[in-house]
């Protein structure tokens, strides 16, 4: 069992990076840090097989603490139709 801290950026919402508690964010590049802007540290929590986690895959936050010391979560893709209420409306015609 591993005990994970979680990190919310300051600069995306919803994105999120995993790291192991004892390490910190000593094992996250710089530039990484960077663009994740100031971390706020979310919550600690043990990882086990069984765990479940709201967005992502244990075994992939797992396996991304082993391989490079750090899991970074992207925010989720945004619905097509949050999308259209952002582009620009056409000119009504009227005059």
């Amino acid at each position: 069992m591993k005990i994970c801290s979680v990190y919310l950026s300051s600069r995306k919402d919803e994105m999120y990076l995993y790291v192991d508690k004892r390490d910190k964010l000593s094992k996250v590049p710089e530039a990484l840090l960077e663009m994740f802007g100031a971390a706020k540290l979310v919550m600690d929590i043990p990882l086990t097989a069984k765990r479940k986690l709201a967005r992502v895959d244990v075994d992939k936050v797992v396996a991304g603490l082993e391989d490079k010391g750090y899991y970074l979560q992207m925010p989720p893709p945004k619905d097509d139709y949050m999308l259209d209420l952002h582009k620009d409306r056409p000119e009504s015609g009227v005059r």
